[in-house]
């Protein structure tokens, strides 16, 4: 099993996720500090708080519908309540008891996890895995009205970043990348989410 552990920017009561959206929802967000139509509520939602993923998931905000990315800032109580609430995306023996007991607890849980391969700099991909949070229905309406506590436009540094390193200014775009450290996971529910 590939090493997984969540790295973060956070601090005792905040912990930053991405995500990258089309200007029709993201200028409104950093306007209200709040995401508001025609963000929708009722659809699930991908939280990532690896920077280096989400710039692979959205190309440097270079993908269509991914143009504005966004640091949001939440509160870790609100992230913890995710974590305690997340069900795997997939089956995995050694947690669940069965295949349709995983399934009723993925069709009832508010919130998803799963691993995918880590980013470098250059987005290839790294012998260590990046978590994804998804979240729906309850979690949603949490992560909205009560988790987020600021909502950043941080395409001009992305972009600067992406811009030194087709420059081939590695060092000068690393110094610029966010400092993520280990993030302190509760042992009450480790073995729930580090698998996939």
């Amino acid at each position: 099993m590939k090493e997984r552990i969540i790295r973060a920017v956070f601090d005792e009561e905040t912990i930053i996720v991405y995500q990258a959206y089309r200007p029709e929802i993201a200028i409104p967000a950093v306007e209200n500090q709040k995401f508001v139509s025609p963000f929708k509520m009722e659809r699930m939602t991908w939280i990532k708080p690896s920077f280096l993923w989400m710039m692979y998931r959205c190309g440097w905000g270079l993908k269509e519908g991914q143009e504005h990315i966004l640091a949001i800032k939440v509160k870790r109580e609100g992230w913890e309540w995710a974590m305690k609430n997340a069900c795997l995306s997939h089956f995995i023996k050694d947690i669940h008891i069965t295949q349709e007991q995983w399934k009723d607890t993925l069709h009832k849980a508010p919130v998803r996890i799963q691993w995918d391969p880590e980013k470098d700099i250059f987005l290839n991909k790294l012998d260590y895995r990046s978590i994804q949070v998804g979240l729906t229905g309850l979690a949603v309406e949490k992560y909205v009205n009560d988790w987020v506590v600021s909502i950043e436009d941080i395409t001009g540094k992305c972009r600067e970043i992406h811009s030194l390193i087709l420059d081939k200014k590695i060092e000068k775009a690393t110094q610029l990348l966010p400092i993520e450290n280990i993030y302190p996971l509760p042992d009450n529910f480790k073995n729930q989410i580090l698998y996939s």
